[in-house]
């Protein structure tokens, strides 16, 4: 199976709600492969990922600038890729479950020509949305879900991605509203400071999470 994972903005916590579900995908019994596509800046993504869960991240293309990937490219001087890469090249992962991590947004440009959405529809892919909490959070939310209804994506839920240990009232309101707003369910939310714990500390934690439904 492949599912790819999207923010609703961009530092929401995708990538840590990214190793939490690779984290839970193995806790199952899968063989989980994590894929980022177009990484951009100096950190790695998937190096997170793996110094989280031990799961196995790959990447396909890097580009220096912390940007939208199209424009990381550009600005470099690089080729950017094509979609068609890009899905022969998820498509060739050999696992039982595919983690596709996209970049920011659902409709960040990963080139000029295509988005992860477009990525998703293609692959016939489920997605998982991890969105923030705060106030100004349902908008961002239901914008999100409605944009991947609009191109036939199936949403699997979403992920809250950084909640508070101490929650103000307008992210207590979130989390109950979210589900209302957007027609899917909130399959769970990860504390903040998850991405600093040990590999052991985040698995055990995560395993607590249950984003998965209790596959």
């Amino acid at each position: 199976m492949i599912y790819c994972i999207t923010g609703t903005n961009t530092d929401v916590g995708k990538t840590i709600a990214t190793a939490a579900l690779a984290a839970q995908y193995q806790a199952a019994g899968k063989h989980v492969v994590v894929a980022k596509p177009l990484q951009t800046g100096d950190t790695s993504d998937c190096a997170t990922v793996t110094r989280l869960t031990g799961v196995e991240s790959r990447q396909f293309k890097h580009y220096p600038e912390p940007l939208a990937p199209n424009l990381s490219a550009r600005r470099a001087g690089l080729a950017q890729a094509e979609k068609e890469e890009v899905l022969a090249w998820i498509r060739s992962i050999d696992a039982d479950v595919v983690l596709v991590e996209g970049a920011g947004g659902l409709l960040v440009r990963l080139a000029d020509s295509f988005t992860l959405a477009d990525v998703a529809r293609d692959l016939g892919a489920e997605l998982f949305i991890v969105t923030s909490l705060m106030l100004g959070s349902l908008n961002a939310a239901e914008l999100t879900v409605e944009a991947a209804r609009a191109r036939g994506i199936h949403v699997k839920g979403l992920v809250g991605g950084m909640l508070p240990q101490e929650p103000d009232l307008a992210t207590r309101l979130n989390v109950a509203e979210l589900p209302k707003v957007t027609g899917v369910p909130l399959l769970g939310c990860i504390p903040t400071g998850a991405g600093s714990l040990s590999k052991e500390e985040f698995c055990a934690q995560a395993a607590q999470w249950d984003l998965l439904g209790g596959i």
